[in-house]
């Protein structure tokens, strides 16, 4: 999985941090950086605070392919995701002619206010992502694609951006698991498989439903004979243990 651009995910909001608010964008985009091969390789929630975002963003730039963010880029106070983006960069933030065109146009005459200009103003530099739901555009400021939080917009912003970005192979995933088999019966032979497929990401994930508990086991990796070739050996070492092994995931 060497190969694969890498990508960080930053959540900004201090409603996801008190819990008001449940992040639903985490998996999707995880997925779905995952599908071009571009695997998710972390993820930060951080605060609406100034400091947190323009450090933060500019650590993880640094240090990854891809950084993604989801909130902020609204028409309140505290949405200021974009400008500090602007400040991460060093450049001006200033009103984009192209999105300031769309926003006018989407308003009667008017109601474009000031609280509306700000959807409207980004760093200098940035390249638009589409919005086709609610216009307001999202952006991409050098590896920094700033998109909204919430989900039906972030998704729709997804489908524009997601075509331009350059992936590696993707990323595929095969699992199995087990009812009343506990971790520590297998963690031994987990660790042997694991360890003659280096190359391959091999988890282990208790679970817990009113018809028993159990655990699944998921590979993920570049290589599809790789991966059903540990998935084979995981179901192996099930039947030995004495446990009926079941394709997939447990239902949730």
């Amino acid at each position: 999985m060497s190969s694969n651009p890498t990508a960080c995910l930053l959540v900004i909001g201090n409603e996801v941090l008190s819990g008001r608010t449940q992040d639903l964008n985490i998996k999707f985009l995880a997925t779905g950086l995952g599908s071009i091969g571009i695997p998710l390789r972390e993820v930060r929630v951080i605060p609406d605070v100034p400091e947190v975002i323009i450090s933060t963003v500019n650590e993880v730039r640094a240090k990854y392919d891809h950084v993604f963010t989801t909130g902020g880029i609204g028409p309140t106070h505290d949405d200021i995701t974009s400008e500090c983006i602007s400040a991460a960069f060093g450049v001006p933030w200033e009103p984009h002619p192209e999105a300031w065109a769309r926003l006018e146009r989407r308003y009667e005459p008017g109601e474009f206010n000031a609280a509306r200009q700000r959807m409207a103003t980004m760093p200098r530099g940035a390249a638009l992502i589409d919005n086709p739901v609610s216009i307001a555009p999202g952006f991409t400021m050098g590896n920094v694609h700033v998109m909204a939080g919430v989900p039906r917009v972030m998704q729709a912003m997804w489908a524009c951006l997601a075509p331009s970005l350059a992936g590696g192979p993707p990323i595929v995933m095969a699992a199995v698991h087990a009812r009343g088999l506990a971790e520590g019966r297998i963690a031994e032979g987990l660790g042997a498989i694991q360890a003659r497929y280096p190359e391959i990401d091999l988890g282990s994930y208790p679970f817990y439903r009113t018809e028993g508990s159990g655990v699944a086991l998921v590979a993920k990796g570049n290589d599809r004979a790789a991966v059903e070739a540990v998935i084979a050996e995981v179901t192996a070492m099930i039947v030995d243990l004495g446990a009926t092994p079941i394709q997939g995931e447990p239902a949730i």
